[in-house]
């Protein structure tokens, strides 16, 4: 049994090099010369940084990064990884998302602040819950649909008939043309939900129900294939989302999502009703 848990260690050790380094040389080939400071007009037949401009840029050896971005058995620490999100320009997710693959968590981060608008929001977030008008569904860490009410079924889909295994948000977003159909801006809305997957990939690349889904969705989607390769990444943020459902009309909510604290993986995602729009849905 201890040899078998050793085992699984390593080898999730070793997938998530392996995607340290696959994320690293994406982003290296994502920003140009002119956006890292450095001079033009020299002809190059590498697409972004060359290996040895991201090492001098961040302060490290050449060769010890490249050993990064072969997936070796090295050990950054968090102020490499902070030097390297900044010479690679990365956003605050994937600034995360990086120290997740290294550490299995994120980077420290500075003590939230409740002001005002947040104290309605709250409120808001306990009005919407209470009564049910608008959808209110919770998910797991694969985007599993596992709870939901009326609301949510009519907006979206009915989650009850569906087979379990394919009760997922994400499933549904690619493989229903209805979803293009409600989603307004369903390319969006689709890529969001597949960032914040990847997000959470990092921290079970060697997880077994994760690598089935993101098969089963690969085999299911060209869209998927072409952006998970991409390797978006997001955290959970506040994002609006516009739907459009024949007889409930169209609709912009706000999405927050909360933590369910007593179900670790596990989320509510609170639909907050914005400005009314005119119109009775599409035909």
């Amino acid at each position: 049994m201890l040899r078998q848990s050793l085992g699984d260690a390593l080898s999730d050790r070793s997938e998530n090099r392996q995607e340290l380094a696959q994320f690293l040389r994406s982003r290296r080939a994502r920003i140009s010369p002119q956006e890292a400071g450095l001079p033009t007009g020299v002809h190059r037949r590498t697409k972004g940084l060359r290996r040895e401009e991201v090492a001098v840029l961040a302060g490290l050896s050449p060769t010890w990064y490249t050993y990064l971005e072969q997936a070796r058995d090295i050990h950054p620490s968090p102020q490499v990884l902070d030097s390297l999100a900044r010479v690679l320009g990365l956003s605050e997710d994937e600034r995360a998302y990086v120290h997740r693959l290294a550490f299995g968590q994120g980077p420290a981060e500075a003590a939230y602040r409740l002001d005002e608008s947040d104290e309605k929001l709250v409120f808001q977030v306990v009005e919407v819950a209470g009564h049910g008008p608008f959808p209110l569904y919770a998910g797991n860490r694969y985007g599993d649909v596992v709870a939901w009410n009326r609301a949510a079924a009519d907006w979206y889909t009915d989650f009850g008939g569906l087979p379990r295994p394919r009760r997922n948000i994400l499933w549904w977003m690619l493989t229903d043309p209805e979803a293009k159909k409600r989603l307004v801006n369903w390319a969006d809305d689709t890529l969001d939900v597949i960032a914040r997957l990847r997000l959470a990939y990092a921290t079970r690349t060697a997880d077994q129900r994760m690598q089935e889904l993101v098969s089963d969705l690969e085999s299911a989607s060209a869209d998927f294939r072409g952006w998970w390769r991409e390797q978006h990444v997001r955290g959970q943020h506040q994002r609006p989302r516009t739907l459009d459902v024949p007889g409930l009309g169209r609709r912009t909510f706000r999405l927050v999502v909360a933590s369910v604290l007593d179900s670790p993986g596990h989320s509510l995602v609170i639909h907050l009703p914005l400005a009314e729009e005119t119109g009775t849905g599409s035909s």
